[in-house]
């Protein structure tokens, strides 16, 4: 009996929070003792040492990308992608929370690159440093320890990536949309980074920085306003999405707004228009 009326006593396993694809200052500020939480600050390092989230853990950002002349932005092998997750304390089950200095762009490209190895507590801190400061929230010069993690990479998840093969079979697929976060002048082609300008055929020009609001520190603007937006040019919620820039760094972003507004299949197209653009037998739109 009196085993029985132990068990019943005994205070119940706390809930596991509920992880935001998008998550707010406040909301961050009130999980920082979870000990499953990794911050990862994916800004330029002059600016990580002036100043960052306490606990916050610097990654250089080109250490996510693996160039394939002339294709850039490519992902890394998987070893590499081991060690890397190995050095900033990133486990299987660690939540991992990105910011940096530019309104997300960088910071989604490590969320999209986690995605891919079937990772899934993710979340992109709304309005990264300036958001937080502006909420008055502590910041440090100190650099956190950090314990390694362990983080085997086995198969990725392709459904998160479309390559070129992918999106030659489905230039004509209906229910298929491609989303360019470049500029309009790099659209247009009157912007040419590459051997060749324009567009994937049939693309939909939405330029990354539109889903911010500047006078809100780069934070996302109102749910119902971008999909208005999005559903006017055909971006809705039935079509799978793949977003492309130039190497997969602005369209990481707007790969993280789509999920983050309830779209359910979304690609990123690594290399971009830095892999689409340099080949001769590519399909291009002016």
């Amino acid at each position: 009996m009196r085993d029985l009326l132990e068990e019943s006593t005994m205070p119940p396993e706390p809930p596991l929070l509920e992880t935001p694809l998008l998550i707010d200052a406040r909301a961050l500020e009130a999980r920082l003792q979870d000990a499953t939480l990794r911050i990862i600050d994916v800004s330029e390092a002059d600016h990580y040492a002036q100043g960052h989230l306490p606990a916050a853990v610097h990654l250089d950002y080109p250490r996510l990308l693996r160039d394939d002349p002339p294709a850039m932005g490519m992902i890394p092998e998987a070893h590499d992608l081991e060690q890397l997750f190995r050095e900033l304390g990133i486990h299987p089950g660690s939540h991992v929370v990105a910011y940096d200095d530019e309104g997300g762009g960088k910071a989604s490209r490590l969320l999209w690159t986690l995605a891919v190895v079937g990772h899934e507590r993710l979340s992109l801190l709304d309005g990264g440093l300036e958001g937080w400061r502006r909420e008055n929230m502590p910041v440090t010069t100190q650099e956190p320890s950090i314990d390694p993690g362990d983080y085997p990479v086995g198969t990725f998840d392709h459904s998160q990536v479309a390559d070129r093969d992918w999106i030659l079979s489905h230039l004509h697929d209906p229910r298929v949309a491609f989303l360019d976060a470049r500029s309009p002048e790099e659209f247009d082609g009157s912007d040419v980074r590459a051997e060749r300008g324009g567009h994937i055929p049939g693309a939909i020009s939405y330029e990354w920085t539109r889903a911010m609001d500047e006078d809100r520190d780069l934070r996302l603007r109102p749910e119902k306003v971008l999909l208005q937006e999005l559903g006017t040019q055909g971006l809705t919620r039935d079509r799978e999405i793949v977003t492309y820039c130039h190497t997969h760094h602005r369209s990481a972003y707007t790969w993280l707004v789509l999920r983050h507004l309830g779209f359910e299949k979304v690609r990123g197209y690594p290399g971009s228009w830095s892999d689409w653009g340099n080949r001769p037998d590519t399909p291009i739109e002016p």
